[in-house]
Order: structure tokens, then C-alpha cells, then sequence
């Protein structure tokens, strides 16, 4: 008995030391998280179904050493027990005993346990709920549903990307010539870039910004990647974490 409860608080601490390293995995994702949170459910609904098996198992008369002295304690629990297992008394077991043996080794003829078969017409029960409601009525999340849905979040991230500027970078960057882009461009600008290029773009410590010759290359493309990535070696500073992309 003593064994039994041993092994028991080892699968316990087993399944919460599981459960805690699925939810530092699953931590930023909620999808995951929802999964191994079912997981989890299901793991803790299987153990508490076993132990309670178990339980009455060990506490029928076979098991229980003290039977006779506490017979009266647990008569109600062997009565369940009994009804769970449907075992044969030790003293019946020539009863059921098959006619073959192997190397004088005798098999007996024991019935199904009514828990097992109990367990076994659950799933069936499950399964076909299960099926109903998310084949059938449709009103389940199966997997093609959640993968419908997880694309239309990201298009909608990413279309929320677009409209803010963060999904710019120097690969589909395009030049802006609308009058009011210009106009917020003109005061990013006279903030961030004239102490080192001057307000016309001349060059100050800077280079000259308004002839043809490009140090680090012409071009949007180039001048974006320019200004996000910043010339460390000459003393301009990367200014992707102070502008946003679209800036």
C-alpha cells in the first residue's frame, strides 16, 4: 500500500513539474497556451479517475492486510470496490480456473472490470459528442477553423503593420512627394539632421547632402538603409530605435 502511495506522489510531482515547463514554453502564444492548458485538463481528469480506481482497489479486503480488524470501517468501501472489480474470492478461483497451463503456470478466466468497461463506453460517449459537435454542428474549433482564424489575425497584423509604417523597410520603401508627407519630413529634419548637415542639407561636420555625390549610394533604398542603420565609423548614430520607419 505504502509502494502505491509512493509512486502516486511521484506521477503528481512528475505532472506539476510538466505543467510548469509548458507554461514557460507556451509564455507570448496564446493559441499554445489554450492547448496545454486542454492538456493539462485532460492529463489531471485522467489522474484523478485513476487514483480514484486505485483507491477503492487497494482498500478491498485482498489488499488490506488489517481486513478483519477494520471490516466494519470499510464495508461500505469493499461493497464498492467490489461492485467496481467484480473479482472472484481467492478461495472460488479453482472455479474459474482455465483447463491449459504453461509450464504450471494456470490462467484464470476473470471477467472485464466494470471500471474498465465504465472507462472504455466514456470514450465511446466522448467521441461521439466530440463529433457531433465539432464535425456536425460545426459549432467546435477543429484545425481548420483555428488555422483560418490564425491567418486572418496575421493579415490583420500585418495589415495594421502597413497602415502604420512599421512594415517599411528598405526593400519596399518608396519616395513620398505628397505635400503634407514633405512638410512632416521638413520638421523630422530641422530636429534631428541640421546640427550635422545644416538646415539646406549643405554639410556641416556632415557631408553635403545635395550634390550627386552619394558616399553610402543614391536613391530612397540607399538613404533609408543609410539613416536606419546609421555610419558608426563617422560618427552617425543608427536612428531605426528613434524613427519609426515611416518618419
Amino acid at each position: 500500500m505504502r509502494y502505491f502511495l509512493n509512486a502516486i506522489t511521484s506521477i503528481c510531482a512528475m505532472l506539476l513539474l510538466n505543467a510548469g515547463v509548458f507554461a514557460q514554453a507556451t509564455t507570448g502564444s496564446e493559441s499554445g497556451t489554450d492547448e496545454y492548458s486542454k492538456l493539462a485538463g485532460a492529463m489531471v481528469f485522467l489522474l484523478v479517475a485513476f487514483l480514484f480506481i486505485l483507491f477503492f482497489i487497494l482498500s478491498s479486503p485482498k489488499y488490506n492486510y488489517s481486513a478483519e480488524r477494520r471490516k466494519e470501517r470499510y464495508s461500505f468501501l469493499a461493497k464498492i470496490s467490489a461492485v467496481l472489480n467484480r473479482g472472484v474470492p481467492i478461495e472460488r478461483e479453482k472455479d474459474i480456473m482455465l483447463d491449459h497451463d504453461f509450464d504450471g503456470i494456470k490462467e484464470l478466466n476473470n471477467t472485464v472490470p466494470p471500471w474498465f468497461n465504465l472507462l472504455f463506453y466514456g470514450t465511446i460517449v466522448i467521441a461521439i459528442v466530440y463529433m457531433i459537435d465539432f464535425h456536425v454542428l460545426g459549432s467546435g474549433n477543429v484545425m481548420v477553423d483555428e488555422y483560418l482564424n490564425e491567418v486572418k489575425i496575421a493579415n490583420d497584423k500585418r495589415e495594421e503593420l502597413i497602415r502604420t509604417g512599421a512594415f517599411i523597410n528598405e526593400n519596399n520603401v518608396t519616395l513620398l512627394t505628397d505635400a503634407a508627407d514633405l512638410e512632416k519630413g521638413k520638421q523630422i529634419w530641422n530636429v534631428n539632421c541640421t546640427p550635422c548637415h545644416g538646415p539646406d542639407g549643405g554639410g556641416t561636420v556632415g557631408p553635403n547632402l545635395t550634390d550627386q555625390n552619394w558616399i553610402h549610394g543614391g536613391g530612397i533604398k540607399n538613404v533609408f538603409m543609410t539613416v536606419s542603420n546609421g555610419v558608426p565609423a563617422k560618427g552617425m548614430i543608427s536612428w531605426k530605435t528613434l524613427l519609426t520607419p515611416k518618419q
